[in-house]
């Protein structure tokens, strides 16, 4: 595991509509590579990226950490490679003095709620999140102390 990289970004871009089975890739500007290297993180396997983690802290609550996208290639699910990279970003949240983590998902990815709640996170269906009339399934697990997912 290693931090993300600006460099990174054709990389993932290039497989992360195949990784979903949908498209994605509007969810992954070149400034969260470029401006969240620090608290965001790469798996790789043989050269190739096998997970990734974008995350950051915010400047706003500074006691907040939020996880804005995190994708495992397909034949590397199952393994707590996801699981890892979460671990390695709670910790890099904690020592940047933050209690909790957000993130959020659509209630169609049940396989993403599932993940999340095995990892402590409460999750709260908000229906009109961004005012698009669209739902989201939003987030929040504190991370005071040592605990992890």
């Amino acid at each position: 595991m290693r931090n993300l990289r600006e460099s990174d970004h054709e990389k993932i871009v290039s497989v992360a509509d195949e990784w979903w089975g949908r498209p994605m890739t509007h969810n992954l500007p070149r400034l969260f590579f470029r401006h969240f290297e620090d608290t965001s993180f790469v798996v790789e396997e043989d050269e190739e990226i096998a997970a990734f983690l974008i995350g950051f802290v915010s400047q706003s609550r500074l006691e907040e950490a939020y996880i804005h996208f995190a994708g495992v290639h397909p034949a590397h699910r199952g393994r707590g490679t996801a699981k890892a990279l979460y671990d390695r970003f709670f910790d890099e949240a904690r020592k940047r003095g933050c209690e909790r983590v957000r993130c959020i998902t659509s209630p169609v990815n049940k396989t993403s709620i599932a993940f999340h709640r095995s990892l402590g996170f409460t999750a709260e269906t908000c229906p009109d999140y961004d005012g698009d009339g669209k739902p989201k399934v939003v987030f929040e697990k504190g991370i005071c102390g040592t605990e992890t997912g």
